[in-house]
């Protein structure tokens, strides 16, 4: 699986763009469409949401009227595994930054696209309409399960390892 980072936006967003075998998924398509479409050379399966702030869906019309993808965030997924064409991922629901926060995890190649959730070296905020430290708590509690060597991809920022955020976030370890 291929994954290219589009950073958009005036919050410097991280838009990925997956693609195995000619086949795309946008994850957070935050704003400056034609950036995203730039990287797009064949089918897009889905559009994959973490949550719905603005800086994560900006350009979610823009998608969804030239690729007709299928949606996939907290509204229309379950905690279960999906098949998509190639790609193989699990929705993960950790509210706390937004009650509609969801993380993908792609097993086969150990990544996890967390939106706002967890940051390298810090989480997402909780003070912000709809967060909640408490749901934060339980989250970050679930998550840790996960190998050490699953790699995190965040909305904001550079990708970091969960076995690096369970020694070194101070959230992990409260």
């Amino acid at each position: 699986m291929n994954i290219k980072i589009v950073r958009n936006g005036s919050l410097d967003e991280n838009c990925y763009i997956l693609e195995k075998d000619g086949k795309y998924l946008i994850i957070d398509p935050g704003s400056e469409f034609e950036k995203i479409k730039d990287n797009i050379h064949g089918e897009v399966l889905g559009v994959l949401i973490t949550h719905r702030h603005f800086d994560h869906i900006g350009a979610l019309n823009e998608v969804l009227e030239e690729y007709h993808p299928k949606i996939f965030d907290r509204t229309t997924t379950e905690e279960t595994t999906y098949f998509l064409g190639p790609f193989r991922f699990n929705v993960i629901f950790n509210p706390g930054h937004t009650p509609d926060s969801i993380t993908f995890y792609f097993f086969n190649e150990e990544k996890m696209f967390v939106g706002d959730f967890i940051f390298n070296g810090n989480i997402g905020r909780c003070d912000l309409e709809g967060g909640d430290m408490q749901q934060m708590m339980k989250s970050i509690e679930k998550i840790k399960k996960y190998k050490d060597n699953v790699t995190i991809y965040p909305g904001h920022g550079e990708f970091t390892k969960l076995g690096h955020e369970k020694i070194r976030n101070y959230y992990f370890n409260i």
